[in-house]
This record gives C-alpha cells, structure tokens and sequence, in this order.
C-alpha cells in the first residue's frame, strides 16, 4: 500500500510515519505540508492511500479531497486531524475515515484493516476471506456461512463468542479482535471490550448513569452496554 502524509505539521508527519511503520505491507511514498504541495506528490508518486490534515495554510484539507473527486484513478483519503467538525464533510468526499489527533493505535489498525480490505494487500488468508463475503462458523457437526449483513451483534462470554443474526445464535472460539478485523469492511463497531455491534440495527441509546449507556438492537431482547470510552465516537458514527 503506497501512502502519503499530507500535514503542515512536520511532528504530526514524524507520528504518523513511525505508526505507519509497524504495517510491513505500508510504504510511504511522499510526503508534504500544503495541500498544493500535496496535490504535486499525488500526481507524480500515485499513491493508493492519503493521510490528510484539515486545517492547512492555503488549500485546505477538504479543498484538495475536492479536486481529487475529478481524477479518474483518485487515492482514498483517511483524514487525520485535531478537530472533529469536518466529520460530515469528509465523508461527504468520501473519505475511509475520519482520525482526530492525538492518535490513538487502536483508531488507526481498524483503518489499516479497513485499508487493507478495500485495497486486498496482505497476506493471502485476507484476500480469500474479502472475496468469499462469508463469516464462516463451526456449529455442532458442521460449517455454516453467514453473510455479515445478518449479523446483528457479537459478544464474548467467558471463553466463547456468541454471534447473534437475524435467525439464531451461533457459538465461535474466535475472539472478538479476530472478528472485528475479519469484518471491517463492514459497518460493525466495538462498543465494549466484550461487545461488537453492526449500526445499521442500532435503534436506541439509552443513559445509564455516570457517563454509561445502554443500546438497544433490533432484533435483540437484551441491552448492551457501551463502555463510556466509546460514546462520543459512537454518536459520531450514527448522528447525521
């Protein structure tokens, strides 16, 4: 995956290039301070992924996602910011995702995978899993596929994980962080340590006292609980 760091910041460039180096199959082909310089590294190096700023001296952020929407081969874009406002417009540009700064590990490997997923880099197991469109699970005496988009929640339970559809509940060794990357192409988000719900079925949150919250999914009799670390990004992805 070839990438560009598009920041006038150079310690937030520094950042996210060594972040970027734990990913082997990520290569850094360019880097600039200005949109106008950064439209010069897209057109010369062609990279398959930018990592852009916002706030830029001269072309802003969302002025250079703009231009690129004419190209017919444009890079992704993964904004890369200090302030949460633009959300609404990055993805009006279609933007993977939205990354505010200070950055967080955790934020930036579900983008990788996301990356990793759209763009079908990696290893083998990755891009055989991305075509198939299937989560594969044992139950009893036999293998069954089920299509993500019957998924309503996930959640870990001891030392099993129960995969809650539309239909049943099926029971998995698999833990919850093996899951979420399998299905990061998906809208699902991790609510709790324990609990990984798909969006789409979201149809409440309710306040539960101190700063904690319950959702309500359709389809599911119980509450699930979303651990306060989470709200805030959590309203963002499902506000409008």
């Amino acid at each position: 995956m070839r990438v560009a760091i598009i920041d006038d910041e150079p310690y937030s460039r520094e950042e996210m290039k060594h972040l970027l180096g734990h990913y082997p199959w990520v290569e850094v082909v360019g880097e600039a301070s200005s949109g106008e310089k950064g439209l010069e590294i897209i057109l010369t190096m062609e990279p398959d992924v930018l990592f852009l700023d916002i706030e830029m001296p001269g072309m802003s952020g969302v002025d250079l996602a703009e231009a690129l929407q004419k190209m017919k081969e444009k890079p992704q874009i993964v904004f890369a910011t200090a302030y949460p406002d633009y959300a609404l417009k990055a993805f009006r540009v279609e933007a993977v995702d939205y990354l505010l700064k200070p950055f967080e590990e955790s934020q930036l490997a579900r983008t990788m995978e996301r990356l990793k997923h759209l763009l079908k880099v990696g290893d083998k197991e990755v891009r055989e899993n991305s075509s198939m469109g299937k989560l594969s699970v044992q139950d009893e005496d036999k293998i069954v596929f089920i299509p993500p988009q019957e998924i309503l929640y996930i959640f870990r339970e001891e030392r099993e994980t129960i995969i809650c559809t539309l239909k049943k509940k099926y029971t998995c060794r698999l833990p919850i962080k093996d899951l979420e990357a399998k299905l990061m192409t998906y809208p699902f988000f991790r609510v709790h340590k324990s609990y990984l719900v798909q969006l789409p079925y979201v149809e409440e949150l309710i306040p539960w006292g101190s700063g904690v919250y319950q959702l309500k999914v359709q389809g599911a009799d119980e509450a699930i609980p979303v651990s306060r670390n989470y709200v805030k990004e959590l309203r963002e992805r499902l506000e409008l």
